[in-house]
């Protein structure tokens, strides 16, 4: 019997350490994904890619992991060839942000890698931190921020040009909307758009106060692409 005990307590023992060597990859990474703090304060005139770039640069060094290269997880979509303008390519938000693994502030992983990212990821309104790992306010929160400009379709890559999806790459204020994204991964209703952390609907226009209206502040994703 007292063998037995014995043999029950090793297997228990294996077993608690099995389940603590499952746990430990989830935890425990550098910072390499945040939601900024703030917008650019132009509604979705971000500056273009590249000012989007810049501010999530800027956040990540205030807070202490600067010491990586940081890109916004947005999208451009291609322009159209004509006789006085050989067009431009488009830019999906997949190919600028890296290959992973991403954790958040608190090191909690967000997604082992891009496929793991477009589908299964960890991110919800208690993963999905800004840069000083404080929580974003979310849909029943006063006010509400959960809409992130993404310019982006749910596997990654930019909609085609007919409709502007990103307020003129990210350049305007007035004219035009943005696809956006919720991050708390609630919405209105059960339906999976209301759930979805990267494509949820489109904004009611480009100026703060249109974001604002929609469900949200002119926050954006940002990850470590290195």
């Amino acid at each position: 019997m007292r063998h037995a005990r014995t043999l029950i307590a090793a297997a228990a023992a294996v077993a608690l350490l099995s389940s603590c060597a499952i746990f430990t990859p989830t935890s425990g990474g550098s910072p390499s994904f945040f939601i900024t703090s703030a917008g650019s304060g132009k509604g979705a005139d971000l500056g273009g890619l590249a000012g989007a770039d810049a501010i999530c640069q800027r956040l990540a060094t205030a807070a202490g992991t600067g010491g990586k290269t940081w890109r916004a997880y947005l999208s451009t979509p291609p322009t159209l060839p004509s006789a006085n303008n050989p067009g431009v390519a488009a830019v999906h938000a997949r190919d600028r942000i890296g290959n992973g693994p991403w954790y958040n502030a608190k090191g909690m992983l967000i997604a082992r890698d891009l496929d793991h990212l477009h589908n299964g990821n960890n991110i919800s309104k208690e993963t999905a931190l800004d840069e000083r790992g404080n929580v974003v306010k979310g849909r029943g929160d006063t006010p509400n921020e959960h809409d992130m400009l993404t310019g982006t379709r749910s596997d990654g890559t930019a909609f085609a040009p007919q409709t502007d999806t990103t307020c003129k790459s990210w350049t305007s204020s007035t004219d035009g909307s943005a696809i956006v994204g919720h991050h708390d991964r609630i919405g209105p209703n059960a339906d999976a758009w209301a759930k979805a952390w990267s494509f949820s609907h489109q904004s009611a226009g480009c100026s703060q106060e249109a974001l604002v209206r929609t469900g949200g502040a002119g926050r954006f994703y940002c990850f470590a692409s290195n």
